[in-house]
């Protein structure tokens, strides 16, 4: 069980995702700093800086009560938008530079493959004749 184990971990696939989750983590900290930090300051200078965090509706009397908190919701809504915005722009971007790649190894000339396998035989062929 622990050599079956030890196999599973070793292929590549799971030490791929291992790097893609651990790299996503660190992604999840820019991108969350890039929108809580710099986007949206900017976004209160254009409501008036007002906080969609704080609104809502309490549902019932006393400190206790529950509170329909659709600031939450709005705020929520805001930073996926814009976190799927940052991520879309990445992504071309990336994109776009393994296109250009990719463009670069088309435009390479190719080797010369030599003579086809016909062109031996034809060439065989002709030598055992003038024999």
């Amino acid at each position: 069980m622990i050599k079956e184990f030890k196999d599973f971990i070793a292929k590549g696939n799971v030490m791929d995702m291992a790097v893609g989750i651990i790299i996503g983590a660190a992604f999840t900290a820019i991108v969350t700093s890039l929108v809580d930090d710099l986007i949206n300051p900017i976004i209160s200078l254009f409501t008036g800086g007002i906080d969609f965090s704080g609104l809502g509706v309490r549902l019932s009397d006393g400190e206790e009560g529950a509170v329909f908190a659709y600031g939450n919701f709005i705020m929520a809504l805001i930073n996926f938008l814009i976190i799927a915005w940052v991520v879309f722009l990445l992504v071309k971007m990336v994109n776009k530079v393994k296109d250009a790649a990719m463009a670069k190894e088309e435009e390479a000339p190719a080797a010369d493959p030599g003579p086809s396998e016909k062109d031996l035989l034809v060439e065989i062929r002709d030598a055992l004749v003038k024999k």
